[in-house]
């Protein structure tokens, strides 16, 4: 994101302050044993990145300090790469409340740097390759830590494509199967959703892709063609829709993608499309052609 409209950080919403203060709930809900005996005279930790990777995380753990009194001093910008070991910040405060936001600080400052760092890896491997698109992320997001994982994704670089169910109308084959037909179960979200509302279908065949764009669908996501499917289909499907008016339509592929397998899927007409595994959290690279 541009400079000049701001830091990452400020498409936060106020509520991801409450958020924070729920983590720290769960994880003391009764008493402080070990708060008791350390106390509260002034001390400093330090936060070490020992691995290489992409800081990312930095209001949430700035917000987890901040509840318990304590002052964070970054050494190193949110978005910047660093090699191990590096001293990332500095906290101080009261002896008990550094602990007591510890585990909490360093667990979600350790997942959503992964998270950029992942998003960041991959989408340097597509632009080595030539590939201009778009790489972003899916909703096979942890429950409760949505927040913080779509962070990650837009600090390292990837977009974050729809956040919840109510973001886009995103029709997979248990919907179609439900409605009966594609042209039916476009026809029905479009009708919900108005016009302000994308509506996307997963397609596993060429047919299948031309039925939802002749619905009037945005995006057609190609679902495991694997690389020789997306360079034969993709560019067909665009050359036909293109003749008839309809060359805006979006092209996603998923499914089976690598970091060790992307570049194959790299081709005239289409563009990158993984599933790029971060477990226990999946992160999907949906090109938008």
């Amino acid at each position: 994101m541009a400079a000049s409209h701001g830091h990452v950080c400020h498409l936060l919403p106020p509520g991801y302050k409450q958020m924070v203060r729920d983590w720290l709930t769960e994880d003391c809900p009764s008493f402080d044993y070990g708060g008791f005996v350390v106390g509260e005279d002034a001390r400093e930790a330090r936060l070490l990145g020992k691995s290489p990777g992409i800081l990312a995380g930095v209001p949430f753990v700035n917000e987890v300090f901040a509840q318990l009194d304590c002052t964070v001093e970054w050494h190193i910008n949110e978005g910047a790469a660093f090699e191990p070991i590096k001293h990332v910040a500095t906290v101080k405060g009261p002896a008990r409340k550094i602990l007591l936001g510890e585990r909490v600080a360093l667990n979600t400052l350790a997942r959503c740097s992964g998270i950029a760092t992942k998003s960041h890896n991959l989408l340097s491997l597509l632009r080595s390759s030539a590939y201009t698109g778009t790489l972003a992320g899916t909703r096979k997001t942890t429950p409760g830590f949505r927040l913080v994982e779509k962070y990650g994704m837009l600090i390292g670089g990837a977009d974050p494509h729809r956040h919840d169910l109510s973001s886009m109308v995103m029709l997979k084959d248990n919907h179609v199967w439900s409605t009966g037909s594609i042209a039916g179960a476009v026809g029905a979200a479009k009708a919900a959703g108005g016009f302000a509302v994308k509506v996307e279908v997963e397609c596993r065949s060429e047919e299948e892709a031309d039925e939802a764009i002749a619905a009037g669908a945005d995006v057609v996501m190609l679902d495991n063609f694997g690389p020789e499917g997306v360079r034969s289909s993709a560019g067909r499907i665009k050359e036909r829709w293109r003749a008839r008016g309809r060359g805006d339509v979006l092209l996603e592929i998923s499914g089976g993608l690598t970091e060790e397998n992307v570049g194959e899927y790299i081709c005239d007409g289409t563009g990158v499309p993984p599933f790029l595994l971060l477990p226990p959290f999946r992160l999907s690279a949906k090109p938008m052609i």
